[in-house]
């Protein structure tokens, strides 16, 4: 059976990524949790360093687990990062799917963020943690995190991540198209 290490053990990433690949292949994976450093802050900013660190994460879970994976394997990981322009804060993440020596490396859909949040970030907060503070939450980063509290419940994190993985994994799914 084909392995999917998320590099997280993060419920709301192990869910969105176990639901993801589930529905995509329609076949089952053995879904194993690890948990990895991205090698970024704590709170990345901006695209580069977003995406560095779910490269990394990737990366350091191959390292670790070098005799255990296959040709066939994946390694998933999430980082969420923050970016600012003209004083707004904006939210989004970056997802790197790598199997053997091929990777790719995608970005959720970005959205603002409230000045309250933003400020407690730039001061060197991690936006859950701020999302706690300003909105009197207790760890909203493992329940529906940044979007769920904006949206009313309407979009959770998971189903944030889940959108975003089924769409990495288009070049995965559709191997014949995209090798050559």
């Amino acid at each position: 059976m084909k392995k999917v290490f998320i590099t997280s053990e993060n419920p709301v990433k192990i869910f969105a990524i176990t639901g993801s690949f589930s529905d995509a292949f329609k076949e089952e994976f053995n879904f194993i949790p690890i948990s990895v450093s991205s090698d970024v802050r704590d709170q990345p900013i901006g695209d580069g360093e977003t995406a560095l660190g779910s490269f990394n994460r990737c990366l350091n879970a191959k390292k670790e687990l070098i005799k255990d994976l296959t040709k066939d394997d994946f390694i998933v990981g999430i980082e969420g990062g923050i970016s600012y322009k003209d004083n707004q804060g904006i939210c989004f993440a970056c997802i790197t799917i790598m199997q053997g020596d091929d990777h790719r490396t995608i970005k959720t859909q970005s959205f603002p963020l409230p000045h309250k949040v933003v400020k407690l970030c730039k001061q060197g907060m991690e936006l859950g943690d701020a999302d706690d503070i300003v909105f009197q939450n207790k760890n909203s980063k493992q329940k529906s995190g940044a979007i769920g509290i904006l949206t009313n419940g309407l979009i959770d994190r998971e189903q944030y991540y889940y959108q975003a993985i089924v769409i990495g994994l288009i070049p995965f799914l559709n191997s014949n198209l995209y090798n050559g």
